[in-house]
């Protein structure tokens, strides 16, 4: 019994696994820790099989050192793609490190090993938040499908162009600077009041101290105004997942 495989069609799918595992070990939700790298390689490699209909169509087996040059650029691409979609995300984190910074919780700042990257209380929560919507639902699934469009828009044979990544990268941080702003605007606006109402108290009545109440006051206010940013989570991350899977299929477009 002899077994033979097609050279061009092993290398196909080996050049999309890569270009998908790069993509997993950035992007989020699979970017976490508590995703074992198995586990990312495993779905790397059947996303790789997946799409192989698609990317081993046209595919010429080129030389070592075509290979090797198509090896790095589909390395490039994937960490690319999946740099655009944390930035994206990162509008949630950074919502959360608003109100940690407002509310008097940046102070408490604390290393997550999950994601590599140190924040206070409310930053985390609102990361981890974001993580379990993206998984309940289902709004990983858009992404992956977004992720497996790009190999119609970015063969394996094409490069990434500089620009049109560049660009979205300019988009996509101003977006999550404009996206944090207005997930933690009304927590702001009521921490802003608490300042402008401690210090008009102090001004008319400089014995009371009033800003020795602050740090207490604008806590219980961020703790007990949560629940109504809270509420708006979920829509936000459904928002979140349409800009990642546009920005993905904008790319190379």
């Amino acid at each position: 019994m002899e077994l033979s495989l097609d050279q061009a069609w092993v290398e196909a799918v080996l050049l999309a696994s890569v270009r998908i595992a790069v993509f997993l070990v950035i992007a989020p939700p699979f970017a976490h820790r508590a995703v074992p790298a198995r586990v990312k390689a495993m779905l790397a490699v059947g996303l790789g099989l997946a799409v192989a209909p698609v990317v081993t169509t046209g595919y010429v087996s080129p030389d070592l050192g075509g290979f090797v040059l198509a090896l790095v650029n589909q390395l490039f691409i994937g960490a690319a793609l999946g740099a655009l979609v944390a930035v994206v995300f990162a509008a949630v984190q950074a919502a959360g490190g608003l109100i940690d910074l407002f509310g008097g919780f940046a102070l408490a700042q604390a290393f997550d090993p999950g994601m590599q990257v140190s924040g206070a209380q409310f930053s985390r929560l609102y990361q981890l938040t974001a993580l379990v919507l993206l998984f309940v639902s289902d709004g990983y699934q858009l992404i992956v499908a977004g992720l497996a469009r790009t190999f119609a828009v970015l063969p394996l044979a094409g490069t990434l162009p500089v620009v049109d990544p560049a660009a979205a990268m300019v988009d996509g941080v101003t977006s999550m600077f404009l996206a944090a702003v207005q997930i933690a605007g009304p927590m702001l606006v009521v921490l802003f009041l608490a300042d402008v109402g401690l210090g008009l108290l102090n001004r008319v009545a400089p014995a009371l101290n009033a800003f020795s109440l602050g740090f207490p006051l604008k806590i219980l206010l961020t703790v007990s105004f949560a629940a109504t940013a809270f509420l708006a989570l979920p829509r936000i991350v459904g928002s979140l997942v349409d800009d990642a899977v546009a920005i993905l299929l904008g790319v190379g477009g």
